[in-house]
């Protein structure tokens, strides 16, 4: 082909990026386009802070691909409308991206299809994302896996493919077309954004299996310490290559003691996670509205605004929850056994939908993933596939001073309670004159009763 357009997605990279490597190969001409989408700025779900992470990871994709004598093409718009413009505009043969898994982008992306076929020109999506595809590892029923630890070993069974090379200098003259300016700042309150872009990730990655991945297993859980990857904004904007950040896996794990390389196992596994919830979204659309289980719709959620709003703010009168929730609000990140804490809390202290929570997850998570963040809330929720047993109730207390207990990310982000000695960090109603004169928030709900009203809530409906 003499020209194609490379329609750069959630793959903001030039390396281990499959599309781009096929545009490159197959054709003399590649015009890199990216385009700002309506529904990235006027969603539901849209976040600030992710949105602000996106734009400045397209713009260092741009410097990177000028390095490379590219120029990236930038619109605003509807795809739909975009894209068949721009084949005409440039004589383009074809458009290649990176396969979409959500079902609304799989929607849109069919009726691209349709209006380029129309007018004579390919459209061809290529796996880039994950290593497997929704169908591509299933049962010995040919039906897809509910369940992570079967999948978890079908995974792990099959070689992991290597990383495509990185794009190579521009050939020759691109048409010379209109691009619009990115906008320069976005509304995202006061959240600092980590760095964005290839090179950002790829620091990110280097640093992360240099050492704290022979630790992640242990170090993981605990707040207070730097012991996750700070990979997942870059995952999901696709600013590192799934197939690049196994292969440093794999080496570190190589180079590291017995020990550790359990460490290195437990992160190949959440990683596999996410590949397993974005294969329930494919093969189960229903849950982006609905339980994945359909008997859960029926529970009765209580719908307690003023609960809720004390979630959100971090007013409930539980150091843990309160400290992660001010964390998400301040940072737009959370740690995964904070966020299994505060999901818990909401949907089985309060009682308050799941879907409450996911949202305004998304909302403000710099990560936010529509996958693994409905993965996430249904596990905590005990209404999704592979869900903990509606039974499992974390209690705050004891996982607060499991995982926090001296209290280190508590005084972090609750000044009030600096001055509580670490025996009652967790617990700071026990000295209610301490309480009073901290200004704390009491409890708004009391975990013993609200445990049972969960449980008959839960057991009402199974019946």
């Amino acid at each position: 082909m003499n020209t194609v357009i490379h329609w750069f997605r959630r793959d903001l990279r030039v390396s281990d990026n499959t599309a781009l490597h096929e545009a490159a190969k197959r054709a003399r001409t590649v015009i890199p386009v990216f385009i700002l989408e309506d529904a990235w700025r006027t969603g539901p779900d849209a976040g600030a802070a992710r949105l602000a992470f996106l734009l400045q990871a397209v713009e260092s994709l741009r410097k990177d691909l000028a390095e490379l004598g590219h120029r990236l093409v930038v619109r605003a718009g509807q795809a739909e409308e975009i894209l068949p413009a721009l084949c005409r505009e440039c004589g383009a043969q074809a458009v290649f991206a990176s396969q979409g898994y959500e079902p609304q982008a799989r929607q849109r992306d069919e009726r691209i299809l349709m209006s380029l076929l129309n007018q004579g020109v390919g459209f061809e999506l290529h796996k880039d994302a994950v290593i497997w595809a929704e169908q591509e590892i299933l049962t010995q029923l040919g039906t897809p896996y509910t369940v992570f630890t079967p999948y978890a070993k079908a995974w792990k069974a099959r070689p992991v493919p290597p990383a495509k090379p990185r794009l190579g200098p521009a050939q020759g003259a691109a048409p010379d077309l209109r691009s619009d300016r990115l906008p320069a700042t976005v509304a995202k309150g006061t959240q600092p954004l980590p760095p964005a872009g290839e090179l950002a990730a790829l620091e990110q990655l280097r640093r992360f299996m240099a050492g704290p991945v022979r630790n992640y297993g242990r170090d993981r859980d605990f707040p207070a310490v730097a012991g996750t990857s700070g990979l997942s904004p870059h995952l999901h904007a696709g600013t590192i290559g799934i197939r690049t950040v196994l292969a440093a896996l794999k080496q570190a794990r190589e180079q590291a003691a017995a020990a550790q390389q359990a460490s290195c196992d437990v992160f190949l596994n959440e990683l596999i996670w996410r590949e397993f919830y974005t294969q329930v979204l494919c093969n189960f659309p229903h849950v982006v509205k609905s339980a994945f289980r359909p008997e859960y719709d029926r529970l009765p959620w209580s719908e307690n605004r003023a609960h809720f709003q004390a979630w959100c703010e971090g007013r409930t009168g539980y150091p843990i929850v309160d400290a992660a929730m001010r964390c998400l609000n301040a940072t737009g990140t959370m740690h995964n056994r904070q966020r299994m804490i505060v999901a818990m809390f909401l949907t089985k202290d309060l009682l308050i939908n799941w879907q409450w929570g996911e949202r305004y997850f998304m909302q403000q998570l710099v990560d936010g993933d529509l996958a693994a963040n409905n993965g996430g809330w249904q596990w905590s929720a005990g209404t999704g596939t592979d869900a903990a047993p509606y039974f499992r109730i974390f209690n705050p207390v004891s996982q607060a001073e499991k995982f926090d207990p001296a209290g280190g990310f508590v005084r972090r982000w609750i000044p009030e309670l600096q001055g509580c000695p670490d025996e009652l960090i967790q617990r700071p109603w026990e000295n209610p004159l301490l309480l009073s004169q901290s200004k704390y928030p009491r409890r708004i709900v009391l975990h013993e009763i609200q445990r049972d009203k969960c449980l008959a809530m839960f057991k009402a409906v199974k019946k």
